[in-house]
């Protein structure tokens, strides 16, 4: 089995950071780089469930393709392997993510940190990592509390892509094996329902972040994960003001938006919601949803709207009593019918039922044709003064709107423009993007109608905006620049890294070799540039047989150092070279010294010595003897 302190010999892991469902994070030190990073291993019991590591490999996938400054990166990924008993190993993935300093939206909620204006900010950070995620395709599916870290300086990193899918795929649900993927608090309402989901489900789980943020409590509460899913697919959550009196009007209208049940009267984008928020902040409110209406043209209000009611108590007069619309009742109490009704009248009779009029003198019957006369002349006159009441009114010319004129909002910021409309009583429809080669990204290009132009006061203008140019070039000094570094320069021109690890005998360790594509290429905007970044080390090359010469200077390209140790050898020829103390192809320090032994010849043996031979004496002469 490896060792699980350090994995895949460079990763070593720390202490224990944080511990969720279905994976634990380490601190952990990459030893390659000297860097701190966060380590999240899946749990080893859960490692050999298929769909766990499915969806841990996405999370991995997901994010890798993202580079944000509010997206928590991920730097590597690997396999380990487990000591399962009884023999059997299991492989457990991991991920090397950056290691992000500071406390969870959930901890700040709940010791009550956030004011309105912080509230606000934050969730923007959110909603622009929602943004730069959706425009990438990638739908997050679980925003909450937990899964959002905030840094020292106040900066938000959104984390936990586990359950992360890319749009195209939207169409599979959101259940497995019968239970719902989320956390029940912020789900969606399609979410709920097993349905598919698109970038306004994570939005709406935004809005419920932010409805927690300013009031310490989520829209819906409930005992089971049944009964608050039940309550995001049917009711209609309080009003934050009604938790917390500081929140505004114009923040109640966004969550009301935002927390609306179908997708279609939520925010369109994320970048709407953030253009509504901080039009909030200046008092600006969302125009209310309006309700459909029912089939009978009138507004579902109330219990049993659009249901058949029961008949309403309908009183008429009819000459022989008053009817209330309840047949069948006791009549015990009413006065009974005259003697002499008939159901056949008088040409003179007064209406059914009544007794006949008494005989009137021809005085009082002129009296009444007087009085009749005037009461329809009277009537004449009304319905003729109505009459021209009315021919007047259809006829008159309506008030002419007030006139407004467009204003300029070119080069400013998107959010600017925004507020420049705004403030011309003017109505700002999503912006359009357009590519421009001159005009920085987000930047305001104009308006349409153009500025200048008299339209209506509430007249619905559509912005333009920068997506930057069609093409961007790879920077052409990312050579030498740190990892990071090349990062942002890579992102300020709109574009993704990745990294991979390379040798160089000359750059440092964690500083850019090289790129891929090549810096000064053209390409297109939000292409993925792979960065090769120095080991620091350099591979040994192989000396072994070749000359002193050659080995010195195969080391000398490497910028190692060589020191030779020159030993006899009869084998090979003098001057090559036998033995190196670091092995071909194993990596070693830029500038690291190498001890090469070298062949020489042996020394000649010696001569031998000359045995010394004895010299003859001298005989003595004749002349000798015979004088002495």
């Amino acid at each position: 089995m490896t060792d699980q302190r350090v994995l895949n010999g460079r990763y070593e892991l720390g202490e224990l950071l944080g511990r969720g469902g279905m994976a634990d994070v380490h601190r952990g030190t990459d030893t390659l780089l000297g860097r701190t990073v966060a380590v999240k291993l899946l749990r080893a019991d859960l490692a050999r469930d298929p769909q766990f590591q499915a969806r841990f490999k996405r999370e991995a996938h997901a994010v890798a393709s993202l580079n944000h400054p509010s997206i928590v990166a991920i730097y590597d990924t690997g396999e380990y392997t487990v000591d399962a008993g009884h023999g059997e190993t299991v492989r457990v993935p991991y991920i090397v993510m950056e290691y992000v300093s500071g406390r969870t939206l959930r901890e700040l909620i709940r010791s009550n940190e956030l004011d309105i204006n912080k509230a606000v900010e934050l969730c923007l950070g959110v909603l622009s990592a929602l943004e730069y995620s959706h425009k990438a395709g990638i739908v997050h599916r679980d925003i909450k509390p937990g899964n959002v870290m905030v840094c020292d300086d106040n900066t938000v990193k959104v984390m936990d892509f586990g359950i992360a899918r890319a749009i195209a795929d939207s169409a599979a649900t959101m259940t497995q094996t019968q239970a719902v993927v989320g956390t029940a608090q912020y789900l969606s309402p399609e979410q709920a329902r097993g349905e598919a989901v698109d970038a306004r489900s994570d939005l709406y789980s935004a809005a419920c972040l932010l409805f927690e943020m300013l009031t310490s409590r989520p829209p819906f509460t409930g005992d089971s994960p049944v009964s608050l899913a039940y309550q995001h697919v049917r009711e209609t959550p309080a009003a934050p003001s009604s938790f917390n009196p500081e929140v505004s009007e114009a923040l109640d209208s966004v969550l009301a938006k935002g927390l609306q049940k179908e997708r279609a009267d939520r925010f369109p984008d994320a970048a709407a919601f953030r253009r509504a928020l901080r039009a909030a902040l200046n008092g600006i409110a969302v125009p209310a949803v309006t309700e459909p209406e029912t089939a009978n043209g009138t507004d579902d209000v109330g219990p049993g709207a659009g249901q058949d009611s029961e008949p309403e108590t309908l009183v008429g007069f009819t000459g022989i009593g008053f009817l209330d619309g309840n047949a069948g009742r006791n009549h015990a109490n009413e006065e009974p019918l005259p003697a002499n009704y008939t159901d056949e009248p008088d040409d003179d009779a007064m209406p059914l039922g009544f007794p006949p009029e008494r005989e009137r003198t021809r005085r009082q019957k002129s009296r009444r044709r007087a009085w009749t006369a005037v009461v329809i002349l009277f009537t004449v006159l009304v319905l003729a003064g109505v009459g021209l009441g009315l021919y007047y009114f259809m006829n008159q010319k309506p008030a002419e709107p007030v006139k407004v004129l467009i204003p300029s909002v070119a080069n400013m910021s998107e959010a600017d423009a925004i507020r420049r409309i705004y403030d011309a009583k003017l109505v700002p429809d999503a912006p359009v993007r357009v590519n421009d080669d001159k005009i920085p990204q987000g930047t305001a290009i104009g308006t349409d109608p153009s500025v200048g132009t008299e339209v209506a006061e509430g007249s619905h203008v559509t912005l333009k905006v920068s997506d930057g140019p069609s093409s961007v070039t790879v920077p052409k000094n990312l050579a030498n620049q740190t990892e990071a570094a090349a990062r942002d320069m890579l992102r300020l021109v709109g574009l993704t890294a990745s990294t991979i690890i390379g040798n160089s005998p000359s750059v440092p360790a964690g500083s850019v070799i090289s790129s891929n594509p090549a810096p000064g290429a053209v390409v297109a905007p939000g292409s993925p540039v792979q960065l090769v970044v120095s080991s620091g080390k350099v591979a040994m090359p192989q000396l072994v047989g070749r000359t002193r010469a050659e080995a010195e200077k195969a080391l000398q390209d490497l910028g190692l150092t060589m020191e030779v140790v020159e030993q006899e050898n009869s084998q090979v020829a003098p001057g090559t070279v036998t033995r190196q103390s670091t092995e071909a192809k194993a990596l070693v320090d830029q500038g690291s010294t190498v001890t090469v032994t070298v062949a020489k010849a042996p020394a000649p043996a010696p001569e031998p010595t000359p045995t010394p031979s004895e010299t003859p004496k001298p005989k003595p002469t004749q002349s000798g003897k015979s004088q002495g």
